[in-house]
């Protein structure tokens, strides 16, 4: 029989919680962990992918087994401006991360279990059982919140096998040669091989719809532009993630009540980019750092990290202002054409959030592209009711 009782339970199988297990299995020291999740595999249906420098050495090594896909360089196309940046950049499929995970976690993971309840040390399953911890981490996503101020990056993507090779030698982190809806669009493409490859519709927009059927026709249409010929639609991904403007983080951190979360539930992630991989590797070797799981020195770790993060993203906050508040949203491309500009290092710090004032000061200087005075007004913004000194 089950036991009733643990350590830590983790309440979804999505990437924050599933490296907070793959970290802690790594312990000498046993811990009784349980990893529920409600859908009949970990991970769902979705690719993470991340740059060579948002992680040090260390952590490249020890979360190697979980990438499916490494690659030297990416590309960037705009409508004046392409350009190859000779960065690495990486990729976990849902696929490999089920499969390591559960691999190495064995009978700790417990599929097909939907969650009712849960609070901060106990967890109800829909078949009524109730199980206890000494802490539980609440895992399952970004919900809406009062006290944040969001744009949205939505997506669509399939993964496709073609008939011939598709001739991509890396990934085409944004195509902004596309035609421009909504807000700032573009075309991602990964090419796990010679003639398979993810192919997303990406937007910047204002707002949270997605509209499938109409990504599906963009894709079509991209794929046919390109001259390629698909002979199967192997598996198709689609979400929307949070990009802050600006917020109340006070009033954020208090809405949680006091239960630990992780990952885009505990607002843990690239404020511009929406990239949450290198935040759940940072947060989990945290958590496996801790002599003892409690609910309460949990939810103080995740808050101080929040904290952190707010701060240090406060510059990110402003640019994302400027990009979703200042100028037409058919104009936003100029905005991420001239950043592409800029020199590589640059590049490589905003995506590993470590920029430096030199740095800001770059990005910001010279003709603004969008007008000036709306930049401004931009960069003042903030939510009614939401102070703007917290923003």
């Amino acid at each position: 029989m089950r036991p009733e009782s643990y350590d830590l339970i983790l309440v979804g199988g999505g990437l924050a919680n599933g490296l907070i297990a793959w970290r802690l299995a790594e312990r000498a020291r046993p811990l009784r962990l349980l990893l529920l999740e409600q859908g009949t595999s970990l991970g769902g249906n979705h690719t993470w992918s991340f740059h060579e420098h948002d992680l040090s050495q260390a952590q490249h090594n020890w979360i190697n087994p979980l990438v499916a896909h490494r690659w030297p360089h990416y590309e960037v196309i705009f409508p004046t401006l392409r350009r190859q940046l000779h960065s690495g950049y990486a990729s976990i499929t849902s696929e490999r991360f089920d499969s390591q995970l559960r691999k190495r976690l064995g009978e700790r993971v417990w599929l097909d279990s939907r969650v009712v309840a849960l609070a901060p040390r106990q967890v109800t399953l829909a078949d009524g059982r109730v199980l206890r911890a000494k802490a539980v981490i609440d895992g399952r996503g970004p919900r809406p919140s009062p006290h944040l101020q969001l744009g949205y990056q939505k997506f669509l993507g399939q993964e496709l096998r073609l008939d011939e090779p598709h001739g991509l030698v890396g990934p085409v982190l944004m195509d902004a040669s596309v035609a421009q809806h909504e807000g700032y669009r573009f075309v991602y493409l990964l090419p796990f091989s010679a003639n398979r490859l993810l192919v997303e519709d990406t937007y910047y927009a204002d707002g949270d719809q997605l509209s499938s059927e109409t990504l599906r026709d963009h894709i079509r249409d991209y794929v046919k532009q390109q001259g390629w010929h698909v002979s199967e639609v192997l598996r198709e991904e689609q979400g929307v993630l949070p990009i802050t403007l600006s917020g109340d983080l006070e009033a954020y951190c208090r809405s949680h009540g006091g239960q630990p979360r992780s990952g885009l539930a505990a607002g843990l992630f690239h404020a511009t980019t929406g990239y949450s991989l290198p935040h759940a590797v940072r947060l989990a070797e945290q958590i496996a750092g801790l002599e003892e799981m409690e609910a309460g020195a949990l939810a103080e770790l995740v808050e101080r990290r929040l904290h952190q993060e707010w701060k240090r993203q406060g510059y990110f906050r402003l640019l994302n202002r400027m990009l979703f508040l200042a100028g037409r949203p058919e104009q936003r491309w100029q905005v991420m054409q001239r950043f592409y500009g800029l020199p590589e290092g640059l590049i490589q710090r905003f995506y590993a959030g470590d920029l430096r004032l030199a740095d800001k000061l770059r990005i910001l200087s010279g003709k603004p592209p969008v007008p000036l005075g709306e930049a401004l007004r931009a960069m003042l913004a903030g939510r009614p009711g939401i102070p703007k000194h917290n923003g």
